[in-house]
């Protein structure tokens, strides 16, 4: 048995334990030169013995690589991990989270198709949506997260999908994934979800029906905050048309980041269960603080999505957005300067905690008017919590909230 059929056969074997997939699913048994890791494969193109290889190759549409930008057999490795891990066949490894946003919508949508958003949503992509794609005729309607009668109502014979994150960013409002596919169902539109924030860890998808998952996996499914990468999952079917303009864009993962990746994802369980411990006992700790307003973390009752969350999730991850008490921007920036654990930064799901405060990173450019209507509050922190130890991080917020 070939390794890549050795591969595809453990795919077909009783599914097993997250970190047993995690670090065994999509490899061969035995590699190349006999090593227990998937080698790097830095090459930018591949050789054929001769041109009936090249006309073999062509014509029973063999799984070998031809030229680096339509694959590498690291990342082929990768992608059957990743799709195990969600529970599906098949993913599509991209270059970064948003390169993957990029590629399924483009390869989905054409001039005259619309795409519904609810708008707690990646800035990012709010912006590639109502700046770039407008350029090329898709209409982009933005609609109150979680309420799925404005979305009904938004519906009409030019929509061609349903978008939402679930947990959304900063607010990590949790989407009802029943009713969201349902709508997409009856009105014959494929959905999607942007689950970054989640992981395959607390949520999978594609079990509701969801059609396309999405996730950065510059995120936890790396865990290091050392590369850049994004993966769409979903039926092999959906995927062919995505892969192929992949190949197109270039849109590929370095095969040194496809390294990392692979490297990465072997402890992915056991980070997600500290990132899920230490962010429900700081959520706890802030939402008990009198210097904090408020406190938005699905894993707390006060939160509006609590209920949805406990239905669909089996943890809420280390994110959590708080709001500090009677501040204006410069006192909750203070706040941020005064903690001394969390480096500043954007980003999440690293080993290291990381802070920022909303307004600052990611919204400093938009007017009053468009923070208010997406909900930046100039008191409000975002937090992303590592795995350092709890008392740790509760003790160090603490500090940094004494006035």
């Amino acid at each position: 048995m070939s390794s890549e059929s050795d591969a595809r056969g453990q795919e077909k074997r009783k599914a097993k334990g997250p970190s047993t997939d995690a670090v065994h699913a999509g490899e061969a048994r035995q590699k190349l030169g006999n090593s227990i890791t998937d080698p790097i494969f830095c090459a930018s193109t591949y050789t054929f013995a001769d041109t009936q290889s090249v006309i073999d190759y062509i014509e029973q549409h063999q799984q070998r690589e031809e030229y680096g930008r339509y694959g590498n057999p690291s990342q082929r490795v990768v992608e059957r991990k990743l799709a195990t891990l969600e529970g599906a066949e098949q993913s599509v490894l991209f270059a970064s989270g948003m390169s993957a946003i990029v590629g399924l919508l483009m390869a989905k949508l054409n001039a005259g198709d619309e795409v519904i958003f609810f708008d707690e949503c990646y800035h990012r992509s709010r912006e590639f949506c109502s700046k770039h794609l407008a350029r090329f005729g898709v209409m982009t309607r933005q609609v109150e997260t979680g309420n799925f009668a404005a979305m009904s109502s938004a519906i009409n014979d030019k929509t061609r999908m349903l978008v939402s994150e679930s947990p959304t960013n900063p607010h990590l409002s949790c989407i009802d994934l029943d009713q969201f596919v349902e709508l997409g169902s009856q009105f014959g539109i494929e959905t999607m979800i942007d689950a970054t924030l989640a992981t395959p860890y607390n949520l999978q998808p594609l079990k509701f029906g969801v059609d396309y998952v999405v996730h950065s996996a510059t995120k936890y499914l790396g865990g290091h905050n050392d590369l850049l990468a994004g993966v769409i999952i979903a039926e092999p079917d959906k995927l062919a048309d995505i892969q192929n303009l992949r190949g197109i864009m270039g849109a590929v993962t370095s095969p040194h980041n496809i390294y990392l990746l692979e490297r990465g994802l072997k402890t992915f369980e056991l980070r997600m269960q500290r990132h899920n411990a230490n962010g429900q006992a700081v959520a706890e700790f802030l939402e008990s603080h009198p210097r904090v307003e408020r406190v938005y973390y699905p894993g707390l009752p006060s939160h509006r999505d609590h209920e949805i969350a406990e239905r669909t999730m089996s943890g809420f991850g280390g994110l959590i957005t708080f709001q500090i008490k009677d501040a204006d921007w410069r006192a909750t920036a203070d706040v941020v300067d005064r903690v001394q654990l969390a480096r500043i930064a954007p980003s999440l799901g690293g080993v290291e905690s990381l802070i920022e405060q909303p307004l600052v990173m990611s919204y400093y450019e938009a007017s009053p008017e468009d923070r208010a209507k997406w909900g930046i509050h100039d008191n409000m922190i975002r937090i992303a919590c590592g795995i350092e130890n709890t008392e740790d991080l509760i003790a160090d917020l603490e500090q940094a909230l004494e006035r």
